[in-house]
């Protein structure tokens, strides 16, 4: 990397978000000197302030240091020794990536950006979105990517919830297509991680995306095979046990929804480019039928209108306070469709009201009130303090109906009442109680 003495910080993290700020924290954990710029003021606010400004474990005694501070001003970026961008790559209404965020940093930066600097990539994008920013560069200033400024792709792959440990843990990618480039990200990202695997721009762009599609496509299986099941009347868990036990050949996913900012996405960059139907458009749609497949499957087994629902859940994964792409609100408003007395939304990782783009200001209930009086209890999100309410539900109000594809009771089954857990219980202590004793 460039001399360090050249600089007053080792790296600027651009966009601290949910990917950019664990980052920074993680290289200040290893001893870098980092600072961060960002366009939400709350976020800088609260970052510089000390405190998270969402759930990520292992970061809080690290942000409390106040040592990565975020700065609304680009200016900043002169003063490190190397770029890394984070923002946002959502696809736009149609399947097309959509670039402007990227191309609004670019245009921001370009004016404080300095020779020597290595710029580095780390946004999921597009096939062939390196590329274009080399020839950006290349066009606006007055750099030449592998002489006088560099360029690297090197994706995150990280799991929500687990970026600390994951960060040092997972190989990281060094997508690069000059010696100097390649050289000065392996020496920035070894700071983290022993395992680098060197690849070109397009190969490492890929290897995000195939990484995010091939579990998308892996869950969309899953799902399609719990609405068969369903449809057949038999139990998805039960064929799921036999079809995985001790065979080699078998290991079916478990159903539930699939989506988040990458998995319900990725898959976009790479379709945009054909044509014609594909395994993955497919997937994409039977994981986008999930929500009406429990509302009509429900239907099938308890009239939902004028009845009151609750609907445990509202982040697009289990113990986070993301809602980003998440199913959850797709499924209230399914829910609604039903013409239902009330649902009410349970949400332990949110405040109350939650605020949706699309669903405007939605109550958030306790999950004690949400399952009071309840006729209809949905599963969206796995939530661990979800279990023990709806077990509880099983001894006080057998009656209920509960659509749990995620499993978190363990009852073994998509729909069910609430009393079929007691009872499963009771069979499980019976079971034990007849087994003869080891002791003499």
């Amino acid at each position: 990397m460039t001399e360090s003495s050249r600089f007053d910080y080792d790296v600027c993290i651009v966009g601290t978000g949910r990917v950019g700020l664990p980052l920074g924290l993680s290289l200040v954990d290893v001893g870098l000197r980092v600072v961060g710029v960002d366009v939400d003021a709350a976020l800088r606010e609260t970052v510089n302030g000390g405190k998270m400004p969402f759930k990520e474990p292992g970061y809080d005694e690290i942000v409390a240091s106040k040592k990565l501070q975020i700065e609304a001003a680009p200016e900043v970026v002169s003063r490190a020794a190397a770029v890394v961008i984070t923002v946002g790559t959502p696809l736009h209404t149609h399947i097309e990536t959509d670039l402007r965020q990227i191309q609004r940093v670019l245009a921001t930066l370009a004016p404080h950006l300095r020779e020597g600097q290595l710029v580095c990539l780390r946004s999921t994008v597009a096939p062939g979105t390196t590329k274009l920013v080399r020839g950006w560069l290349e066009r606006h200033t007055s750099f030449v990517v592998g002489k006088t400024i560099f360029l690297a792709f090197c994706p995150e792959r990280i799991a929500e919830g687990q970026a600390k440990r994951e960060l040092r843990e997972l190989a990281q990618i060094v997508g690069a297509e000059d010696e100097t480039s390649r050289d000065m990200a392996r020496k920035l990202w070894g700071h983290l991680t022993k395992d680098l695997l060197d690849a070109d721009f397009v190969s490492a762009e890929l290897v995000k995306l195939f990484n995010n599609t091939a579990r998308y496509v892996q869950f969309a299986l899953a799902n399609q095979f719990a609405i068969i099941a369903d449809t057949f009347g038999a139990n998805i868990y039960k064929i799921r046990e036999l079809a995985n036990f001790r065979y080699p050949r078998s290991n079916l996913a478990m159903p539930g929804f699939t989506a988040g900012t990458c998995l319900r996405k990725d898959f976009g960059m790479i379709s945009e480019w054909n044509p014609y139907s594909d395994i993955l458009l497919s997937a994409w749609k039977v994981n986008e039928y999930m929500p009406a497949f429990l509302v009509q499957h429900m239907r099938q087994r308890f009239e939902i209108a004028d009845k009151k629902v609750a609907l445990l859940g509202y982040t697009f994964k289990a113990e986070t306070d993301d809602v980003r792409d998440s199913l959850a609100p797709k499924l209230l408003r399914y829910l609604e469709r039903e013409l239902p007395a009330e649902v009410r939304v349970s949400e332990p990782h949110l405040e109350d009201p939650t605020d949706d783009p699309i669903n405007g200001k939605v109550k958030n209930w306790s999950v004690e009130d949400a399952l009071k009086d309840a006729d209809a209890v949905f599963v969206a999100t796995n939530h661990a303090a979800f279990k023990e309410p709806l077990r509880a539900l099983g001894k006080t109000r057998p009656e209920v109906w509960v659509a749990d594809l995620w499993n978190i009771t363990g009852h073994g089954e998509v729909f069910y009442q609430a009393g079929d857990l007691a009872k499963s219980d009771a069979a499980k202590l019976a079971a034990v109680a007849a087994k003869p004793s080891n002791q003499s």
